[in-house]
């Protein structure tokens, strides 16, 4: 965040301040008071139990020294008619007053955006310094906290990019036009919000159309839908897959006992080895679509091979954890997909253990997919883990295409009751669901 007092911040969001407005905001913003920086701003939103306005005070025991909000409040505040477009219109200006000198990369995808978001972080972090999407908080409100935390000295800025309908993505691209978009897959996630995949293709390729003048596009060369997003801008395109066609090209996976991926990268001018310390035999993609990512503002393939070799990633993504009775938990229970279930399940099947054991809960907003796709998602999952525990009523479909390898149970406190009456030495256990599923309670349970 670049210094500004409530004054000058009054007027860029056209706001009244309601007490000092010399003080001065030198630290991030942030949206839970609880994670209030020194200096910090406190952005305070009514929600439908509690009202953000009231926490003014915590947040300002922590750190926080004003408010951006809609009523005054325990702090100095800027007070707004409309708490979000305020936050984005203040976002917008302090990356204008940095943007002669900084390159802002997108991510967005079905699945995926995450992980890649956190090894290109990794590979321009060792080059220069860099700010970056904390978690995936990549919507109308995430994007622009993310964008408030770059600083005079930051030089990359890491944006991860959702979209739930059809022109999410360009109303973000409108706060800042990024110089590289990476458009990873067209999948299966909030299916049911789009209708179709195509509509999905639409959306994600707003983040192309965002583009700023003549910047560059790295495309996944293995998915038609991507792919087909070249023919939309007249800038450069980098492309990245398994494909002979891809410019990063993947060749060479191999796994190691825990799932870890090594791999060839290749590109017409050099060949490198890579080592992830990740799992996931996806990963390998992810990387690929980094390392383009980071051939575009000229770091070297090498390097970006290094510099991921010690990356990590956000919370709940396939952590891999020791148990106390001897087990090894997968813990991907941050949120779900078809796709990405699928390569949770890829992941856990390449790890050696006594059994494989899959844990799966709902993957939400499917639509009328829904009982379809989480039946597929079993069936998947039955030649890939050798006992499939699903959880909930809207995952009784998965338990039905896992067939006799299933058991069927009716929510977290029972299958945390299962694990702990048959989880034992040796095996490895998958955790994997929609956010709204809270699985995260099963694997917090088991550690």
């Amino acid at each position: 965040m670049i210094p500004l007092n409530l004054g000058e911040i009054a007027t860029i969001v056209g706001g009244i301040v309601d007490g000092d407005s010399t003080v001065t905001v030198t630290a991030p913003a942030v949206l839970d008071g609880r994670q209030a920086e020194q200096g910090g701003l406190f952005v305070a939103f009514p929600g439908d139990k509690v009202d953000g306005h009231d926490y003014a005070g915590q947040a300002g025991q922590i750190g926080a020294v004003a408010v951006l909000g809609s009523r005054p409040t325990a702090l100095p505040t800027v007070i707004v008619e409309d708490t979000s477009a305020a936050l984005q219109a203040l976002a917008k200006h302090v990356i204008a007053q940095l943007r002669d000198r900084l390159t802002v990369f997108a991510v967005t995808g079905s699945q995926g955006k995450t992980s890649t978001k956190d090894l290109l972080t990794a590979v321009l972090s060792d080059a220069a310094p860099t700010v970056a999407t904390v978690g995936n908080l990549n919507n109308g409100l995430g994007v622009p906290i993310s964008m408030l935390r770059s600083e005079p000295s930051t030089r990359f800025l890491v944006l991860e990019m959702g979209a739930r309908h059809i022109g999410d993505i360009a109303a973000l691209t409108r706060l800042v036009a990024p110089d590289v978009s990476l458009v990873l897959n067209v999948g299966h996630a909030h299916l049911g919000e789009f209708g179709s995949r195509d509509a999905i293709a639409i959306a994600k390729s707003e983040l192309v159309q965002g583009l700023a003048p003549m910047g560059t596009a790295i495309l996944n060369a293995d998915d038609p839908r991507v792919l087909a997003m070249r023919s939309i801008t007249s800038g450069p395109v980098l492309t990245f897959g398994l494909s002979e066609s891809a410019d990063v090209r993947v060749l060479d996976l191999a796994m190691d006992r825990l799932g870890r991926p090594s791999f060839t990268l290749r590109t017409a001018d050099a060949t490198v080895r890579a080592e992830l310390p990740l799992v996931g035999a996806h990963q390998a993609l992810n990387a690929a679509a980094a390392a383009a990512a980071g051939l575009a503002v000229g770091i070297p393939l090498d390097a970006a091979a290094n510099s991921m070799a010690t990356a990590s990633l956000s919370r709940w993504r396939l952590e891999l954890r020791e148990l106390a009775n001897g087990a090894t938990l997968l813990n991907d229970s941050y949120n779900s997909s078809p796709g990405s279930a699928r390569s949770s399940l890829d992941a856990l099947a390449t790890i050696d253990g006594r059994r494989r054991i899959a844990v799966l809960g709902a993957i939400l907003e499917l639509g009328e997919a829904s009982d379809a796709e989480h039946h597929a998602v079993g069936a998947y999952a039955a030649a890939r883990a050798d006992v499939i525990v699903a959880v909930g009523e809207v995952a009784r479909p998965l338990a039905a295409g896992a067939g006799e390898r299933a058991v069927a149970v009716a929510d977290n406190d029972a299958a945390i009751d299962w694990l702990r009456h048959h989880l034992g030495a040796g095996d490895v256990v998958l955790v994997k669901a929609s956010r709204g599923a809270h699985l995260d309670e099963v694997a917090d349970a088991l550690l």
